[in-house]
């Protein structure tokens, strides 16, 4: 029996390198066509999408006429400077034959971990779909290092999924789905028609990509799954070659892998919070302070606390993990790295003995703190 989901308002479309690249050919326009029709049929009855694409990089490879991606930065940045025209102009020129406009938005982790670009980037979004645009977002490859960069674009349309607060994220690649063992080595393998997001059993059966042109495999697809489905998004993993495969997923047919969303969705600041891939720090807690912060939401005391790593400031965002790295929650701090190195073990009635000052009595408030899955990146 089919499972129906229910039909979404808002979805974030991410689509793969292996299927917006066509046999180092540059972009295959073919697709990019077909389902430009599907995103204008879909519009036009009033789902509101968002979509994250790959290619820049590979149409910048096939463009330059480089026989393999290279691997120096600078190069991938050029290639992406110049393969992103050509992205956005098959999207640009395909939408307009159908009424709709398009719009570029290049985006990196900074821009999602400062909170006033972030709500920035938010209310333009909001904006775009407002007015009936389709927003084709891709990382800024052009200017991103390693300490800013998102990572792939199954996370980035992860984040996006949470910025928007999304219903659904749907995630077209070059398979089916998900199966339960290697379909290219095992004759016998199934499709994983549901599961849920973050199930621990799911990373153990996914692999990484085979494709060169691709930075990321089905391990990344489960993980932004897991990612989205703290915001209550849920997230669907699909073979973009199906035919109208975007329209069929809207009517209900069970197509691909879902994965259901177990959370709900978060109050705007915590959601900004669950959004963060990079904290400045750590804190350590022993097993007393990591037992009650992982039973129910509640203030991070300077008592619990066994250990304080990295270097950060007071308001910025720390991790906090259990002496054997378990990560719990993450937050934001109200001392700084050499303060709360002072504060250990102290009870918050004693701050002020400790430093002469006191400037709140919880390492980390509860308002200021989210719960994270231990696998979190």
């Amino acid at each position: 029996m089919q499972t129906r989901p229910e039909k979404t308002q808002r979805w974030v479309v991410k689509i793969g390198s292996a299927l917006i690249t066509a046999d180092n050919t540059g972009l295959h326009l073919g697709n990019i066509h077909r389902w430009s029709k599907q995103f204008a049929i879909l519009m036009n009855d009033g789902v509101e999408l968002v979509l994250v694409s790959s290619g820049s990089i590979a149409e910048g490879i096939h463009r330059l006429q480089w026989k393999e991606r290279p691997t120096a930065l600078h190069e991938l940045q050029a290639a992406a400077a110049v393969g992103q025209m050509g992205l956005v102009k098959a999207y640009e020129s395909e939408l307009q034959t159908h009424g709709r406009h398009t719009a570029q938005i290049l985006l990196t982790h900074d821009d999602l971990s400062n909170r006033k670009r972030y709500l920035n980037a938010k209310s333009t979004l909001a904006t775009l779909l407002k007015l009936g645009v389709l927003p084709v977002i891709n990382e800024n490859d052009t200017v991103t290092t390693d300490e800013i960069k998102v990572g792939d674009n199954d996370n980035l349309a992860a984040l996006v999924a949470n910025l928007i607060s999304a219903d659904q994220l749907i995630i077209l690649t070059d398979q089916q789905g998900l199966f339960n063992k290697d379909p290219n080595k095992h004759a016998d393998a199934e499709l994983i028609s549901n599961a849920t997001a973050g199930d621990e059993a799911l990373l153990e059966i996914a692999g990484p990509s085979s494709n060169k042109l691709a930075i990321g495999g089905m391990q990344t697809k489960i993980l932004a799954a897991e990612r989205a489905g703290r915001s209550g998004t849920h997230t669907v993993i699909a073979s973009g070659r199906e035919p109208d495969v975007l329209l069929r997923l809207y009517r209900g047919e069970s197509v691909g892998t879902r994965l259901r969303a177990t959370h709900k969705k978060l109050v705007a600041h915590k959601l900004w919070l669950a959004n963060q891939l990079k904290a400045r720090g750590t804190i350590v807690v022993d097993s007393g302070a990591f037992k009650r912060l992982n039973d129910g939401e509640c203030s991070l005391l300077p008592v619990g606390v066994t250990g304080v790593e990295g270097e950060f400031r007071r308001g910025e965002l720390v991790s906090i993990c259990s002496a054997q790295g378990q990560e719990i929650a993450r937050g934001l701090v109200n001392y700084s790295a050499t303060e709360a190195a002072l504060l250990i073990g102290c009870r918050s009635d004693k701050i002020s003995e400790r430093l002469g000052y006191a400037h709140e009595p919880e390492l980390v408030n509860r308002d200021n703190m989210v719960a994270v899955n231990a696998r979190q990146q």
